[in-house]
């Protein structure tokens, strides 16, 4: 039986083709990349949810046209800017310009693959217990947000059993606007890919989305 974990996105691009023996990065920019933006000091508020809801307000001519590791600068370069902390001149050049004073708290380069190995700093403890347990059977909440949510378009007023509790994160919404972290919990859900995409979808396929628990209402 095929499985499919925490998929995104929308419908409407075509298949996915993967690439044969896919290097991990196509050329030696997205590793610096790759390696800065795990180091490098950013604003105070910027946090993951912030970011990718930054990637998520690029122009859609701009988004589509543009690689992932570009949304990446994308989404480190834009808040950099809007703080204050960087021109976009020197940005271009990669000279320092401004007159702020000069900060000390990057990550040290010994910490950086133990931060990359860790992940995530969103898990938090939430004393009160979770809504669901194992076996229920929800259904996700047709939402229609104007800003950030990590409750994919396709898996909205969808039906679902709960597969595994993740324990308790941050609200991506809450956090993305800077309304603060909020936790809730987080439960793994499976859905039946028909569920989601109609018969078009293989009858015994299944996804399963990790999923906060104010987008479940029990069924």
């Amino acid at each position: 039986m095929n499985s499919i974990h925490d998929m995104g996105g929308m419908q409407g691009f075509g298949p996915v083709e993967p690439e044969q023996n896919e290097p991990v990065f196509h050329q030696t920019w997205e590793a610096r990349l790759f390696g800065l933006l795990q180091s490098y000091s950013g604003p105070e508020y910027a946090n993951q949810e912030n970011w990718r809801y930054t990637i998520e307000c690029m122009p859609p001519e701009l988004y589509l046209s543009t690689s992932y590791y570009e949304h990446w600068y994308y989404g480190d370069a834009v808040p950099l800017v809007d703080s204050g902390m960087v021109t976009f001149d020197e940005l271009r050049t990669g000279h320092v310009k401004n007159s702020l004073p000069r900060r000390d708290d990057a990550m040290r380069p010994e910490d950086v693959w133990p931060a990359i190995r860790k992940g995530g700093d969103g898990i938090r403890e939430l004393e009160q217990s979770p809504r669901f347990s194992v076996g229920d059977l929800v259904r996700t909440n047709n939402l229609h947000p104007h800003g950030h949510t990590r409750l994919p378009r396709y898996a909205r007023g969808k039906a679902g059993t709960i597969k595994a509790l993740r324990g308790a994160n941050v609200s991506p919404e809450s956090n993305a606007h800077g309304l603060g972290e909020n936790p809730e919990h987080v439960f793994n859900v499976e859905f039946l890919a028909r569920e989601l995409w109609g018969t078009q979808a293989a009858s015994k396929d299944k996804v399963y989305l990790d999923l906060w628990e104010s987008y479940l209402e029990p069924r």
